[in-house]
């Protein structure tokens, strides 16, 4: 506790000053640490990220499922679609209830990323207006497109952690997202090599590449029904820009800055690795038929892509937040 406080003295007059954004691993031992920069947090002016691990409950008993144990059985190379048993629902929970109950505790605002089981939805809110919430959440494309039936299909191009979980789950994270239990869509792009992805399970690692798919995958979910341009729009533009204070940026007004896409709800197209973006050329959405496509992007009022084509030239502008 002295070395925390050490810390928390030493450099509290950094933190409340920095305008980046801090990202801290925390053991079991460190959660009294992560307790006082909660209570400190509500004094600063960046994001804290905090990864939390135990190595009691996380790598000792981490192949162990049902009294299953996978590692012994398997040995490296476990079948892909073990890993919702192994990234499990109970251990989506533990990790987002500890952080929104300390979140609570100090009234401090949190972001949630990547919630991936409906168990987790009961942890937030809706009864507030979106600049009014001091905890907000954040779902990824993937959950919302893939299911843990769809492992013996696509194998490790879909192991994310969190894992890939239900049907009945995916269609829950849908749900919150049309009644703001969620707040943001987001990506969670990782462009991993298909060599390090083709690697043993306990080798190979978890993410992949989404940023060029991510609008055309959402699109999907409004042709089915399951939400609106509107809402769509809400969740991946103006949201992010009102819960990061980002500066003229995530919506269409006078004096912002010009960043849109133009898309054609009815152009349908398949992904092969021909139209990939992605310098790690490989996609979970190969072969993947869309029914919407993009047409042109703009950045700060600069035509960067159309129709298929990039223009490289450097047209982007530092991030600027209201803080």
């Amino acid at each position: 506790h002295r070395e925390q406080d050490c810390i928390l003295g030493r450099f509290g007059h950094f933190l409340r000053r920095t305008t980046h954004q801090l990202y801290i691993l925390l053991w079991p031992r460190e959660l009294n640490l992560s307790a006082k920069l909660a209570s400190l947090s509500n004094h600063l002016t960046f994001p804290i990220s905090y990864f939390y691990f135990d190595i009691t409950k996380t790598i000792l008993p981490y192949f162990v499922y049902s009294g299953i144990n996978y590692y012994e059985k398997y040995g490296e190379d476990i079948p892909i679609q073990f890993h919702p048993d192994i990234r499990t629902e109970e251990a989506c929970y533990i990790s987002s209830s500890m952080a929104v109950n300390l979140a609570k505790k100090y009234n401090t605002r949190l972001h949630v990323f990547h919630l991936s089981t409906a168990k987790e939805l009961e942890l937030f809110n809706n009864n507030f207006p979106l600049k009014n919430k001091m905890i907000t959440s954040e779902v990824c494309i993937h959950h919302l497109t893939f299911t843990d039936a769809d492992y013996k299909i696509h194998g490790p191009k879909i192991k994310w952690n969190p894992a890939i979980k239900t049907g009945t789950d995916k269609e829950a994270l849908w749900k919150a997202i049309n009644n703001d239990l969620i707040d943001v869509i987001a990506t969670d792009h990782a462009p991993h090599t298909f060599s390090e992805k083709l690697n043993p399970y306990t080798k190979c690692p978890s993410g992949g590449p989404l940023v060029q798919h991510s609008l055309v995958s959402v699109l999907e979910g409004f042709h089915d029904r399951k939400i609106s341009l509107e809402k769509i729009v809400e969740k991946m533009c103006h949201n992010p820009s009102i819960l990061f204070d980002i500066d003229k940026r995530g919506f269409i007004r006078e004096g912002y800055y010009a960043d849109l896409v133009l898309f054609d709800l009815n152009n349908t197209w398949k992904v092969t690795k021909e139209n990939l973006f992605y310098k790690c050329n490989w996609s979970p959405f190969e072969n993947k038929i869309f029914k919407s496509k993009i047409i042109f992007t703009i950045v700060n009022g600069n035509i960067v892509y159309r129709n298929g084509k990039i223009n490289d030239s450097e047209m982007g502008m530092k991030i600027r937040f209201n803080r």
